[in-house]
């Protein structure tokens, strides 16, 4: 059997198997920066192209390989390049599309660092960028301008929640002859795959849910065609944005009980969130699987679940939440997301702050929200935890 035929959780488990030729039942870690060639004939093929042999760790390597193709075949994509941070691999995509005098249209609510280098680093080498609700895909449609090269989204927005529909803006993106680069992040492919609905990029953090244990911080990178992924590649690889073998060998494990950990987590955040809808000190709650998100519809027609993430508004504002952030004892109060354990966090004054005021209120970051990524502890426990930090 093709294992591109196979179902994902058998996929999860053998996608991307690198033969060692010794029978290893998992791929090692190559822990090496250099690999001797067989002759000066190889080492020339390997160079020009001609093998696919191994040169140097920062050009490729058999445990990062292994993990590379194992993502790539998860999202239906060509092939995918690991990078050392979810930082990492979102620069080489910036780097590769935007020079001097271009302009990226972005969501207006993303990963925090993802916007902030656009608006503080990038201007410096004259690269405009302009952010919208891209839930409203007409707002992309206005931002788009003649010297436009790339189009960059997240959805579900962290951490708004807001949903973007990814086969609108890929219509968009390609009527103008522009790529289109989804962050998955929040669902990982197993929730969602934007190459399947016209993306030409998808990327990740695999420091969340891919990983999923909180022990390791990577980025990749996954292309629908030959063409991108050529023109992506070199650009990490000169930059120097690779991944390090035991980084790719942690994430490779973590791979593996993808499906049943978000399974767990998900079941639990549908509990969570009917359970914050119904709680007097609660505002307002922004969950896809909730029949009162505004994008409900899309989500089910575009996600195969509504995730583990939840962002929710308390009342009382920031103070509310200041002491409810003080008072969970089973989550921890901690950035980042997608780990086996239950993490909490308040956007406006942690993972967002670098943002100005003005462009966290237009990207609906207000200071009353929190952000929940919900993990796989025995349900009743995280809703105790912050029923009594609530009170």
């Amino acid at each position: 059997m093709d294992i591109k035929d196979a179902g994902f959780d058998s996929k999860l488990i053998h996608a991307g198997d690198f033969e060692d030729g010794l029978g290893s039942a998992v791929t090692p870690i190559y822990q090496t920066s250099t690999f001797k060639f067989e002759s000066a004939e190889h080492g020339a093929k390997c160079f020009s192209g001609q093998s696919d042999g191994f040169i140097y760790t920062r050009l490729g390597n058999p445990t990062i390989r292994d993990l590379e193709r194992a993502v790539a075949v998860l999202e239906n994509g060509f092939d995918g390049i690991s990078a050392s941070s979810g930082m990492g691999a979102i620069n080489t995509i910036y780097m590769t599309y935007l020079g001097a005098g271009d302009h990226i249209v972005s969501s207006d609510a993303v990963y925090g660092p993802s916007r902030a280098v656009l608006e503080s680093i990038y201007p410096r080498f004259d690269v405009e960028s302009t952010f919208v609700n891209t839930s409203d895909w007409k707002k992309v449609r206005d931002a788009i301008k003649p010297n436009t090269k790339l189009i960059y989204v997240e959805t579900p927005a962290n951490p708004t929640m807001g949903i973007t529909d990814i086969r609108k803006v890929a219509e968009l993106a390609h009527e103008s002859g522009i790529p289109l680069c989804v962050d998955n992040t929040f669902c990982s492919p197993y929730l969602q795959k934007p190459l399947d609905m016209g993306a030409d990029i998808v990327l990740h953090s695999m420091t969340k849910f891919i990983n999923g244990h909180a022990d390791v911080v990577a980025g990749m990178i996954v292309t629908k065609t030959e063409e991108h992924y050529k023109k992506i590649r070199p650009v990490l690889t000169n930059m120097g944005f690779n991944m390090d073998p035991s980084q790719a060998f942690l994430v490779r494990r973590g791979l593996k009980t993808l499906a049943i950990r978000i399974e767990r987590a998900q079941k639990n955040a549908i509990k969570v969130a009917h359970f914050l809808e119904d709680h007097p000190a609660v505002d307002w709650v922004k969950y896809p699987g909730l029949a009162s998100h505004p994008q409900h519809e899309l989500a089910k027609k575009q996600m195969s679940g509504p995730g583990a993430m939840i962002s929710f508004g308390l009342k009382g504002g920031f103070k509310a939440g200041e002491k409810m952030m003080n008072k969970v004892k089973l989550a921890l109060l901690a950035v980042s997301l997608g780990g086996i354990e239950t993490l909490i966090q308040h956007p406006a004054s942690m993972t967002h702050s670098k943002l100005s005021k003005e462009s966290k209120i237009k990207a609906g970051i207000t200071d009353d929200l929190v952000r929940l990524s919900v993990g796989i502890e025995n349900v009743e426990d995280i809703i105790h935890d912050l029923d009594q930090a609530m009170k």
